[in-house]
């Protein structure tokens, strides 16, 4: 189960408890339906001592790519502007006045790109974990309570009745810390995932979006994972 994200934070009141039957079910197939929807639209709200950044696009699942524009909250516009990244790189076009939303297809110039960071970035940390929120396959819906995971309340997300559930804990492979917490709703559908990134005392949220998933197109010159 190291493939699940560690995380902080929570909604809903009466937990924790063991995980019923169902929602163990529920909770092994998220990430797969993340997977099967081959994509979905997020909002990435990061933390930072100087501000912090919110990241709007869409994330590709079955070929592991992100694509959107950031903009920061509470600091100077010098990170705006378009961002794609994949597993080991990220790609930044700064635009002082960045759009509410990234155009369809990647601008051909103007791109800085750079490694991903495995530590002491929050935004990298937060980019690799929205990566992760999808799998070609269920997790093991009978390991889940046996390697800790938890149902910790109910709540709602865009008027989703969904279900918070705290993950297994997992080896800090990127600089998190605590215990995962997913929204999850009645058909395994992922609404939201909070994450506490050791180096801020804020959680970083990942929301999934109800507008539409528009398909991620790679930066001219760019190839994504496979």
């Amino acid at each position: 189960m190291a493939a699940f994200l560690v995380a902080d934070g929570g909604s809903g009141a009466g937990g924790p408890r063991p995980l019923t039957t169902d929602e163990a079910s529920r909770l092994a197939i998220t990430r797969f339906r993340n997977y099967q929807a081959q994509g979905r639209a997020v909002t990435l709200t990061v933390p930072g001592t100087a501000g912090g950044l919110t990241v709007t696009g869409s994330v590709d699942y079955r070929r592991k790519v992100g694509y959107g524009v950031v903009r920061g909250t509470g600091r100077d516009k010098s990170s705006d502007g378009l961002i794609q990244w994949t597993p080991t790189s990220v790609h930044v076009r700064p635009m002082p006045d960045a759009p509410a939303h990234a155009p369809a297809s990647p601008p051909r110039s103007g791109w800085y790109d750079r490694p991903l960071l495995s530590s002491g970035s929050a935004l990298d940390t937060s980019l690799a974990i929205a990566l992760r929120l999808g799998s070609d396959r269920p997790d093991n819906a009978e390991l889940l309570p046996q390697n800790g995971a938890a149902w910790w309340g109910r709540d709602q997300v865009d008027g989703h009745r969904v279900d918070v559930m705290a993950g297994p804990p997992s080896r800090d492979r990127s600089g998190t810390a605590g215990n995962v917490r997913y929204w999850i709703g009645s058909d395994g559908t992922m609404y939201r995932v909070r994450v506490s990134v050791g180096s801020e005392s804020q959680p970083v949220v990942i929301d999934f979006d109800t507008r539409k998933y528009v398909p991620v197109e790679p930066v001219p010159g760019v190839s994504p994972a496979r």
